[in-house]
């Protein structure tokens, strides 16, 4: 029950109050060798739509999301999500994995129902909780790592892009913004994120197509860093990355990180009027609308 829609602007320059997220860099990141106390006792459970671990030697937490049936991304889950990582960076995590507790997949999209005959209020606060959620993944002060364990569509794919590194299970699930199949276009930030991660020329190739990648197809083009056989393994791989900033000054890590994604995060930050107004001329009008309830007959016939 999930799609995803979306429209493109042009890039636009760095804004200045993305700067905040630099200021809030230097007192959310973890200098001290010891581990947080509060850390593990609050968030060793596993309840409701997100189970949160925290492996209690490294300070690494585990995120899965597990809204059945198919982590489809609605504005409370989106809620919960900013809100675990919120949590997550006043507690000082070293490290983070983004994993699905579900099987077959790591996030299916935006729920459709969020779309189809919703008001202006409702689409508005919907999508606005998507901006806030994805720049807060964007810009965390501790090192993550999106563990990919099946299909990553959309909206999955999106998020999987805004961690720093990428391990995906092989070889049947697939991952892309695969929104020109079904129509409609990725938002520009959308956009911007698969063009940092696989550069121009890729990324135009796989929007315009609304490829879907294998994993094989998604490490070779750099949509991924790693692929692996099993869940334990990917596992093993994450840690190992995330391992070798353990000695690596946490601000200096942060800083540069957010150098890097500035123009990225700021665009979506100058712009997220526009993108809201686009969004919702889109989604409001009545060819879209039309299109989401045959698209919903369909998966009832299902």
């Amino acid at each position: 029950m999930i799609i995803s829609f979306h429209y493109n602007i042009g890039n636009q320059g760095i804004f200045h109050n993305s700067i905040m997220f630099v200021k809030k860099a230097l007192f959310a990141v973890p200098n001290s060798k010891s581990l947080p106390i509060g850390l593990v006792a609050r968030f060793s459970s596993a309840t409701g739509d997100i189970g949160v671990t925290v492996n209690d030697k490294t300070g690494v937490a585990t995120v899965k999301l597990q809204r059945a049936p198919v982590n489809s991304l609605n504005t409370g889950f989106l809620k919960n999500i900013e809100s675990t990582l919120d949590s997550l960076e006043k507690e000082k995590a070293r490290g983070l994995i983004l994993t699905s507790g579900l099987p077959k997949i790591f996030t299916a999209g935006l729920d459709i129902l969020e779309l189809y005959n919703c008001t202006t209020e409702s689409l508005t606060t919907f999508w606005t909780q998507l901006q806030s959620t994805w720049l807060k993944l964007h810009a965390t002060s501790f090192p993550s790592v999106a563990l990919i364990n099946g299909h990553a569509p959309g909206a999955g794919c999106q998020l999987a892009m805004s961690c720093e590194y990428r391990i995906m299970l092989g070889p049947k699930y697939t991952i892309g913004l695969n929104e020109t199949k079904m129509g409609i276009i990725a938002p520009f930030w959308f956009v911007d994120t698969m063009i940092d991660t696989l550069g121009p020329r890729q990324a135009e190739l796989a929007l315009t197509s609304g490829k879907l990648f294998t994993s094989s197809e998604a490490l070779k083009v750099g949509l991924i860093d790693e692929e692996v056989g099993s869940e334990e393994e990917g596992v093993a791989k994450a840690e190992a990355f995330l391992s070798q900033y353990a000695t690596i000054p946490g601000t200096a890590r942060k800083l540069t990180k957010l150098m890097i994604r500035e123009k990225t995060i700021s665009n979506l930050v100058k712009n997220k009027d526009k993108d809201l107004k686009n969004v919702i001329d889109l989604i409001t009008s009545a060819q879209v609308q039309k299109g989401l309830g045959l698209y919903l007959q369909s998966l009832k016939k299902k």
